[in-house]
């Protein structure tokens, strides 16, 4: 295998990645673990993992040095530490990245290694054995889901279903959504507004949250539904006043103005759906299947909640996106590249992923995995059944190689507000934001040649 380190990245291509840097940190990097495995070339090896401090308990760090004889060095995930060490010469040898929005954005500037070959003699990881989803982490130059391998997911949910608590249903006298069949977008909003429980202008019950990975990549799934796509098809712009966009936009800020659930003007002081669930305050998160693995900790609150399929909008299409697919990927100039394909299979493959599918965080990403999905208890075997029922209708949404994620999101953030509390217009919201996102693009098209 070819381990030669590349030459560090160009002044150009620091530019290219420092531009979104500042903005790419915290939200596009969110929910996985990674480890190592056994060297190709014995025990003694070090590899450098990038990763968030969850990602690595000093237990698994201890589990792969005694599996595979591979020290691990873990250092903290951060946008701008990643470029200083990239330009610098001394990448890290693994990388956390969420395969929906990052893939695209350090492929097409040319800083990942490509796995193809990799992938080719691997006897842990085999291509007709990888779940469709790791199709988030190729690119061919020019568009997401097809071309060489640049990572793997280390396990996934469809990001658009939702979670939904029958007590909560019950107390408000509202019918559950059907098990295997999807609501209307409409109809999700109706029932989270009956939902939805005030006392003293105080919520007290949020009937339903709907926010997604992040903004961006939902606002682009939504559009795909309604049956158009978010970005043109060279994916240098995005088009918020096409039909299909301004629905999607449309329906996500009355989501917000109608104060059902969480957002950015009122957000849960938890901050994130986990708890707020957990306590009885949210009848509906939209959350994917790796939820179960927090509610299959809680006995009384686990037989309560069901798993339902994302819902479609009338007249569009039936989808079902993944919106993160987080895992890890090897740059090109990295100086260990065999030993960090070993770390990549052993997490990926190998113990810690049996681990990872038998907790319920998530769908394994392996297919010879999935019979490790808690199925014991009647309330798993619900869960399953609509979880596999779902996975037919996943799809990669392809986004943008031109700015990352939270870049976009940071500029939805700043404009979208307004318009949720009733002072712009839907109309003039769409055209703020296309004015503000194309120059973004731009910039990053013109950076990337």
């Amino acid at each position: 295998m070819h381990s030669q380190a590349a030459a560090p990245v160009s002044r150009r291509r620091f530019l290219a990645l420092s531009a979104a840097g500042a903005a790419a940190g915290s939200a596009a990097l969110s929910g996985c673990a990674m480890q190592v495995s056994s060297a190709v070339s014995g025990s003694g090896e070090t590899v450098t993992v990038m990763a968030k401090s969850d990602d690595f308990s000093p237990e698994l760090i201890r589990q792969a040095q005694k599996e595979i004889g591979v020290k691990i060095n873990t250092v903290l995930y951060s946008t701008s530490k990643l470029i200083a060490m990239m330009t610098n010469g001394s990448p890290p040898d693994l990388v956390r990245g969420v395969g929906a929005v990052d893939a695209p954005y350090f492929a097409a500037r040319g800083v990942m290694e490509d796995l193809d070959p990799y992938f080719a003699k691997s006897g842990v990881l085999k291509a007709d054995d990888l779940d469709p989803v790791n199709d988030l982490w190729r690119y061919d130059g020019r568009t997401q889901g097809k071309g060489p391998r640049y990572g793997m997911a280390k396990d996934f949910s469809q990001d658009s279903m939702y979670w939904y608590n029958t007590a909560l249903f019950d107390q408000a006298d509202v019918e559950y959504p059907p098990e295997l069949e999807p609501v209307t977008y409409e109809e999700w909003l109706d029932k989270a507004k009956r939902l939805t429980r005030r006392r003293h202008g105080q919520t007290t019950v949020f009937g339903g949250s709907y926010n997604g990975v992040l903004t961006p990549n939902l606002l682009a799934s939504l559009t795909v539904a309604a049956g158009g796509s978010l970005f043109t098809d060279d994916f240098s712009r995005v088009d918020f006043t096409s039909p299909e966009a301004r629905k999607a936009l449309g329906w996500y800020v009355d989501y917000c103005r109608t104060k059902v659930g969480p957002s950015i003007i009122q957000p849960d002081p938890n901050t994130w759906d986990g708890p707020t669930f957990q306590a009885n305050r949210l009848a509906m998160s939209n959350s994917g299947y790796w939820l179960g693995g927090l509610l299959n900790t809680d006995r009384k609150l686990a037989p309560l909640s069901r798993l339902a399929p994302a819902p479609v909008f009338e007249g569009g299409k039936r989808i079902s996106p993944c919106q993160a697919g987080t895992g890890f990927w090897i740059p090109s100039g990295s100086h260990n590249k065999d030993a960090a394909w070993r770390v990549f299979e052993w997490f990926f493959g190998e113990a810690p992923a049996k681990a990872r599918a038998s907790g319920g965080w998530g769908i394994p990403t392996l297919k010879s995995l999935r019979s490790l999905m808690p199925s014991q208890e009647p309330y798993q075997k619900r869960v399953l059944r609509v979880q596999e029922a779902e996975l037919r209708h996943y799809s990669v949404i392809a986004f943008t190689p031109y700015a990352t994620a939270d870049s976009l999101l940071a500029l939805f953030n700043q404009i979208a507000p307004a318009s949720m509390s009733g002072s712009m217009s839907l109309d003039a919201l769409a055209r703020r934001l296309n004015s503000a996102m194309n120059e973004q693009l731009k910039r990053g098209k013109e950076q990337v040649g």
